[in-house]
């Protein structure tokens, strides 16, 4: 509070008193010396002549006294030494002048509050006092050509340094380069400058390292630099000057670089499953414009590259959908923990594997057909029914991807059959799991002939059971069913044989081949191949894979002669007494016979035939309904109709079919034109 000070007299010589008595004490703040009066006085004494009329005089001699104290300082800096040996020290001094000239202005301000928030501030064009303080020291200290410069130039010395991994006094930089940007040189003064020296050190930098260093090694550096620059606002960088820094950082050493980065280092980090590289290059190139676009169109072209290898390559056909599996597994950990589960990402990825795993009509889908079966098939040990069920799943994305979906239809239908008939089948669960995720992601009518053979096995039972009735009634005929053929399958059948080893009694439970085998050394302890072909009459191939069963396999019931893997003309057989087996009942199990080329090609030329009728039936459905319709408008139709590939050249053999047999016409005028016959 302010002491009860009697009001003097004012007058002139009063007036030029006060005056220098505040000139005595604005003088010793300016030297750092002590003040001679009270500052209660001195405030007093400042209300006491702005009561007085003289705001105007003390404000512009207040103002004059402060700025000959400012000019005077500048010729400590002009004079100071050139050397670069010296910036650092020079940069210390330039902060001790302007420390010293704020706590000055504060102090100055104190005493002249009163002319400050009386008389400056009714006048809206006079700057305050603390303003006017600024004011001065940037027209004449900072605004000096040479001070600014070499101000300037030491600050961009000592970020250079830290940048070099140099340490640095960081509080001496947030003060000067506060300074500027209280005096409002900042962004004029500095930034531009820095911003340029900047784009030039990262341009060189990132020239440099891109020829010296791997990706992976590449991108941490950036990661570890572009933290640097953030952090380096965060210290002592103005806040408006984050922005443009990061811009220029990641465009000198990302976007510059981006197609080398990918075309270097993405493959090699997808081949080797770096996961957290592959995050941080995703990371990086979503900071510079057009950088995920770029990413997007390697990884697809990678998808595409890797996937068309697996799928091109006839040699590696029996390990084709396991191998498709395990890269879909792997890529779709890359979307979700490396590219965050973009969508885009995700659907690129789609469309790539659509893509290659077409590029080969047919195969894929058939060996799929066959994979499936491998799983489904009795004696598949590997998984569990919850891992069945998962592998299955798995296989029904690969499956979406893939075009001729009815030649998976005839492959699958074709072995569903044979684990039916044998009885072979793993899990009827996990045969109709598989025919609901079939219907649900191809319609009924896709797998309506599948859901009719598990009808027809439980007829077969039933079928059966009247058969066996009828048979064991000796007096009794058949009358069911007549006029019907039947084919004999002897592959299909099988026996119970009682034997006797030296070891004991046992039971043989054998098929139909191996049963005509074994029975012959009931008359005789040798026969020769010639000899057991002679008497059952089994085709050479099939005999030899029987005989190959008998006397290679786990169970050898029969001794070969010689001994080897494989079956010749030459060998004998005998039967081996000394056989042994920890079990009563053994089942040897017939060597299956690979399908063979011809069957391949069977199945195929059914595919074949059931499209050309599709697109037969497509075509005169269409032009029933249009009557009247052009080639290209006919062909357009027919391929949103028809749900396999099929070439326009294969379209044109059809049309000319139909038009043949006059289910259609040419338009006499136009022969692009076609006509439905009725």
């Amino acid at each position: 509070k302010r002491r009860d000070v009697r009001q003097p007299k004012l007058t002139d010589s009063y007036t030029e008193d006060t005056w220098m008595k505040l000139r005595d004490a604005v003088s010793a703040i300016q030297n750092s010396t002590s003040i001679k009066y009270n500052l209660e006085e001195l405030y007093q004494a400042v209300e006491n002549l702005c009561s007085y009329k003289v705001s105007p005089v003390l404000y512009k001699q207040l103002r004059q006294v402060c700025e000959d104290h400012v000019q005077a300082q500048i010729h400590q800096f002009r004079e100071y030494p050139s050397s670069s040996l010296d910036s650092l020290s020079f940069l210390k001094r330039m902060n001790r002048c302007w420390q010293d000239h704020c706590s000055q202005t504060i102090m100055i301000r104190s005493i002249f509050l009163f002319l400050d928030r009386t008389y400056i501030l009714q006048n809206s064009l006079l700057p305050s006092i603390w303003d006017t303080g600024l004011e001065l020291f940037r027209t004449h200290i900072v605004s000096d050509g040479a001070v600014q410069s070499r101000t300037v130039e030491g600050i961009l010395e000592q970020i250079e340094r830290e940048r070099n991994g140099e340490t640095v006094d960081r509080s001496l930089l947030r003060s000067l380069l506060g300074m500027l940007s209280d005096l409002q040189v900042y962004k004029d003064s500095f930034e531009q400058r820095f911003l340029t020296e900047t784009n030039r050190l990262y341009a060189a930098e990132g020239q440099r390292l891109m020829q010296e260093r791997d990706v992976p090694e590449y991108l941490h550096h950036v990661a570890r630099r572009l933290e640097e620059e953030n952090d380096r606002v965060i210290s002592y960088l103005d806040q408006s000057t984050q922005k443009p820094l990061i811009t220029t950082v990641e465009k000198q050493l990302l976007g510059e670089h981006m197609n080398a980065i990918l075309q270097k280092g993405l493959w090699m980090l997808l081949d080797e499953n770096r996961v957290c590289e592959l995050m941080l290059l995703y990371e990086l190139l979503n900071k510079v414009k057009g950088g995920l676009t770029a990413l997007l169109q390697a990884w697809r072209d990678y998808i595409k590259s890797f996937g068309g290898e697996i799928v091109s390559s006839p040699e590696k056909d029996k390990e084709m959908v396991q191998e498709l599996l395990d890269f879909k597994d792997k890529m779709d950990h890359v979307t979700q923990r490396c590219f965050q589960r973009n969508d885009t990402f995700i659907n690129a990825m789609k469309e790539a594997f659509e893509s290659f795993i077409n590029k080969r009509p047919n195969k894929p889908a058939e060996l799929i057909a066959k994979y499936v079966d491998s799983k489904l098939r009795a004696g598949n040990k590997e998984a569990t029914e919850e891992e069945l069920e998962r592998i299955l799943d798995k296989i029904m994305i690969i499956f979406r991807f893939i075009h001729g979906k009815d030649v998976f239809e005839a492959f699958y239908k074709k072995d569903l059959a044979k684990r039916l008939l044998v009885g072979k089948s793993a899990s009827v669960d996990a045969e109709k799991s598989m025919l609901s995720k079939l219907k649900h992601e191809c319609g009924a009518a896709f797998t309506s002939k599948l859901e009719g053979m598990f009808k027809d096995m439980e007829l077969s039972k039933d079928i059966m059971i009247q058969f066996k009735q009828v048979c064991a009634d000796t007096y009794s005929l058949t009358h069911k069913h007549s006029g019907r053929k039947l084919q004999w399958q002897p592959t299909l059948g099988h026996a119970v044989l009682k034997t006797e080893f030296k070891e004991g009694k046992k039971e043989l439970q054998v098929s139909l081949f191996q049963t005509l085998v074994l029975l012959m050394f009931n008359e005789s302890d040798e026969c020769s191949v010639e000899e057991i072909r002679a008497a059952t009459g089994i085709e050479d191939g099939e005999l030899k894979r029987t005989l190959q069963s008998l006397a290679c396999g786990k169970a050898r019931v029969l001794n070969k002669m010689p001994r080897g893997k494989d079956v010749e003309d030459a060998d004998r057989f005998h039967f081996n007494s000394d056989f042994r087996h920890k079990l009563f009942r053994i089942k040897i199990n017939q060597i299956q016979m690979k399908e063979t080329v011809e069957e391949q090609v069977s199945t195929t030329e059914r595919v074949f035939q059931d499209r050309q009728y599709q697109i037969d039936a497509a075509v005169v459905r269409i032009m029933k309904m249009r009557k009247t319709l052009s080639h290209n408008l006919l062909v357009s139709e027919l391929y949103n109709q028809l749900k396999f590939p099929v070439k326009p050249a294969d379209l044109k053999k059809r049309i000319e079919s139909l038009i043949d047999r006059d289910y259609m016409e040419r338009d006499k005028e136009n022969p692009n034109q076609y006509h439905y016959v009725a």
